[in-house]
């Protein structure tokens, strides 16, 4: 079972799941020892396979850092933290947790896309949301 390191250890994963938002982006980054690479692997990919079969999910993947350390990067986009929260609590996934080497540690966080004029933009319903609060904050 990986250890649980919060990436923001204020707003740990658990108090994260309590809040109501969508969509949503899984980012989890993972090291572990390099030994144990294809053993992590393995039980990622396992449990890449139960999250695709979840209502509300969207996709995923998966990224090595470069250099000789295994690093890797997570991401896993959910139409809402309730789907989520639903897979990620869901009894066959915390039984799958177990597959993972003892050296792993995860640093799972939810995030939603902004928008930033000119560069990027969040997606149409966090659009809509944004200017239904600025409405409201100037009306």
């Amino acid at each position: 079972m990986p250890t649980l390191r919060p990436l923001d250890p204020a707003f740990p994963i658990e108090r994260q799941l309590a809040v109501d938002a969508t969509p949503v982006v899984l980012v989890n980054v993972f090291t572990l020892e390099q030994a144990d690479e294809q053993t992590f692997l393995a039980a990622w990919q396992d449990d890449a396979v139960f999250m695709k079969r979840q209502p509300g999910f969207i996709s995923t993947q998966l990224h090595r850092a470069i250099g000789e350390s295994p690093t890797y990067l997570n991401y896993a986009v959910w139409e809402s933290i309730e789907a989520f929260r639903h897979a990620f609590t869901h009894p066959e996934f915390r039984a799958k947790l177990s597959a993972y080497p003892a050296s792993a540690v995860a640093s799972p966080h939810l995030f939603q896309t902004i928008t930033v004029p000119g560069i990027c933009v969040a997606s149409r319903r966090e659009e809509d949301k944004h200017h239904e609060d600025q409405s409201e904050h100037h009306g």
